[in-house]
């Protein structure tokens, strides 16, 4: 996608400085040479006479003169082979799918009656009608260590996200403070002989990045930053640090983190038994599934642009986030009357620029009828010791949430703060926040919700595959988050390879990899070797 920089007057309701049939027309253009040149390298690109297919000529990134093969990890024999034996086994132990099990299984309770004491720590997170999906399972670190996996299992077969309280419980206490993980950091970077400590950051008004050093981003995130009108300046680290290894940089951080970890037999990324990401044989190459950190700044009340945010997304795996430290940053009540003087210039900027009659023109050709009905929004009750807004949508409801965004897209801002212009794919194009306006919008029109409820600090949310998310943060602060593959979410973990594979060639999202394939077959062929011993 080709973004447009109207200026820094822009950012806050001045007019654009570019015109923009200028700059479309020469990025058409430039469009147009790559395109061509790129067709003439693809001409030199040729089968050999035998049939052989050469690597790529040098200028497109190959080598030009050795053979591409297509290699089978798995013959067609080996895996018919595993078929019968994995049937043979579900025979002998009188297995049953679970998926199917838990349909006929009635809310509230099972054959044991454990399912009753798992509905005892739900937290309320939607206002659906005639719906009992209302509530989220929310258990302790206690509860988990009373109840097994049981009702774990009966709300995560269910796509449902679960949080856990008290996850810091399990840990030995070592500091999140920003200038503790500032020393660590820096002592981890001397010790590897590098000197540099700068920061690349997002800046979330414009999403630029900014460089900054690594002791004034810390004394921002205590302290607050502004730009020189008074708008809060919003930085954020994504997906640090930047190694792949999480432990190489921060190891005590690292190993404080995984005893952190909830229901490790399934989050665990070395010793989770029902991580399926952990089936991988030790040479094969492994996705980068994490831990990483995600620190940035945050603030209590709706921007409306330029908020602290994670846009709407994917994740291909299931994924678990727990929040390690917050800081509360208080502006000025001088700050605030600036802030608010502000919105009223974006205001009339989106007025200006015919969003609100766009939106009223498309609503016409929406098919779908208005709800009138309760809107939940967990600020609204105590939550001021909360870091983190988090919506979660469930599976069920992306086509209409799809079909909303489609339908609105020009309603939002993206980079530059620029209008989105263009949608390749709603969710995996990140470039969607759906503030408070735009959820009860979305209600109204296409009557889906998501869960929404504030995370605390030491509270682990465990998001399954294929729910779109977004989280907005209220205060400055650092999560750390971690992939991992359950059983119950392999199916939706194939949909959404397949998906993510059909994105155009250039896509963002294209660079998440996920050899799905090949964890669920190492990890059946797994499973079926336990089971075989243990017949024997």
């Amino acid at each position: 996608m080709k973004h447009v920089d109207w200026g820094k007057g822009y950012l806050h309701g001045g007019e654009p400085l570019l015109l923009p049939s200028v700059k479309k027309s020469s990025s058409r253009n430039q469009t147009k040479l790559i395109s061509r040149k790129r067709m003439r390298l693809m001409a030199e690109w040729k089968v050999n006479e035998n049939g052989d297919i050469p690597c790529p000529v040098e200028k497109l990134g190959g080598c030009g003169y050795e053979r591409l093969e297509l290699k089978c990890l798995f013959s067609n024999r080996l895996l018919s082979k595993l078929r019968k034996k994995v049937k043979k086994l579900m025979k002998i132990h009188k297995m049953m799918d679970e998926t199917q099990g838990s349909k006929n299984t009635s809310s509230g309770s099972n054959a044991a009656g454990e399912i009753d004491s798992c509905n005892k720590k739900l937290r309320k997170a939607a206002c659906r009608e005639g719906s009992v999906a209302n509530f989220l399972y929310c258990p302790s670190v206690d509860d988990i260590n009373q109840q097994g996996l049981e009702c774990f299992k009966y709300h995560w077969v269910k796509g449902e996200p679960i949080i856990v309280t008290n996850s810091l419980e399990m840990t030995s206490g070592l500091s999140w403070e920003p200038m503790v993980m500032s020393r660590a950091f820096c002592a981890a970077s001397h010790a590897k002989g590098s000197s540099n400590l700068v920061f690349r950051t997002i800046d979330c008004l414009d999403l630029c990045e900014v460089e900054i050093n690594i002791h004034q981003f810390f004394k921002g995130y205590l302290e607050g930053r502004e730009h020189s009108n008074g708008w809060p300046q919003i930085l954020k680290l994504k997906d640090w640090p930047p190694s792949k290894h999480f432990e190489e940089c921060l190891p005590r951080h690292g190993a404080e983190f995984l005893s952190a970890l909830p229901y490790a037999e399934y989050t665990h990324p070395y010793y989770g038994i029902l991580n399926i990401a952990t089936k991988l044989p030790p040479d094969m190459l492994k996705p980068d599934l994490g831990p990483k950190a995600f620190i940035a700044y945050g603030f209590g009340e709706e921007l409306g642009r330029g908020d602290s945010v994670t846009k709407l997304h994917y994740d291909m795996t299931d994924a678990v986030n727990i929040l390690m430290h917050t800081a509360d940053v208080i502006p000025s009540s001088e700050q605030l009357a600036k802030i608010e003087n502000l919105k009223k210039l974006h205001d009339a900027q989106n007025q200006r620029e015919l969003l609100e009659l766009e939106h009223e023109r498309q609503q016409k050709e929406c098919p779908s009828e208005r709800f009138r009905s309760e809107f939940f929004d967990p600020l609204t009750m105590e939550a001021s010791d909360g870091g983190a807004l988090w919506d979660i949508f469930r599976r069920e409801d992306v086509p209409k949430l799809e079909e909303y965004l489609k339908l609105h897209h020009k309603e939002f801002r993206d980079v530059y703060c620029s209008p989105v212009e263009q949608v390749v794919h709603p969710i995996h194009d990140q470039t969607f926040y759906l503030t408070k306006h735009h959820k009860r919008k979305l209600k109204e029109e296409y009557g889906i919700e998501p869960w929404s409820f504030v995370q605390k600090v030491g509270e682990a949310v465990l998001i399954p595959a294929g729910c779109p998310h977004q989280v907005r943060n209220l205060k400055s602060c650092i999560k750390v988050a971690l992939d991992f593959v359950s059983p119950e979410s392999m199916k939706e973990c194939m949909r959404l390879s397949k998906e993510f594979r059909a994105l155009p060639h250039k896509h963002k999202a294209k660079q998440e990899k996920l050899e799905v394939m090949k964890m669920c077959i190492y990890g059946l062929s797994n499973a079926v070797q336990e089971l075989e011993k243990l017949n024997e």
